[in-house]
């Protein structure tokens, strides 16, 4: 599953993205420098490093792009979405569409509906921690890392791939990687 040129990354080298995350120690000796983040993606995928590759992918898309393929992977993790779930993926849609200060408070409260341990909850959180304050309005601003939003994306990826028929983890991280592989190669992004 080559990636493609990753047309929606704006930073440059695997170096940058890999800075962003704690890969593991196998996928740490695959980074060169100078290396382009498709060739760390394909070196990736190639050696069946699939957590680092989500991980990779979750911390080099923009916002927008992570969030758009987290609400993807939450509706297809292959359980039914109850109302606090889908009222999450829908917050986090909203926020996609939408990247309104609003939009981006409101995904907040469904993320904790849902539950931060499902994928519906961890993408509307990413939607959250994607910029803005996470601390009430009538204080001083606290801005959340730049990694956490990533973070939050790369954790409902991954729990999409194991919350139903975890034996079918590999072609399921496949199937989610290829989508956000789209989605990096600015095909299937929201309307």
């Amino acid at each position: 599953m080559p990636s493609g040129p990753l047309l929606k990354f704006t930073l440059k080298t695997a170096q940058e993205v890999c800075a962003r995350f704690e890969p593991s120690e196998e996928a740490r000796a695959l980074v060169r420098s100078g290396q382009t983040p498709p060739q760390c993606l394909d070196a990736l995928v190639d050696k069946q490093l699939f957590p680092d590759a989500i991980r990779f992918l979750a911390h080099g898309l923009p916002k927008r792009e992570a969030v758009w393929w987290a609400c993807h992977c939450a509706k297809s993790a292959g359980t039914t979405l109850g109302p606090a779930e889908a009222t999450a993926v829908q917050r986090a849609e909203r926020w996609v569409a939408d990247p309104s200060e609003e939009n981006r408070q409101a995904a907040m409260p469904a993320a904790e509906a849902a539950k931060l341990g499902t994928p519906a909850g961890c993408a509307a959180l990413a939607a959250f921690l994607s910029g803005g304050s996470m601390g009430p309005a009538n204080v001083a601003a606290i801005p959340p890392a730049e990694t956490l939003s990533g973070n939050a994306v790369a954790g409902a990826v991954m729990i999409a791939v194991v919350v139903k028929e975890p034996q079918k983890a590999a072609e399921k991280y496949k199937s989610f990687l290829g989508r956000g592989i789209e989605i990096a190669n600015g095909k299937n992004l929201w309307k």
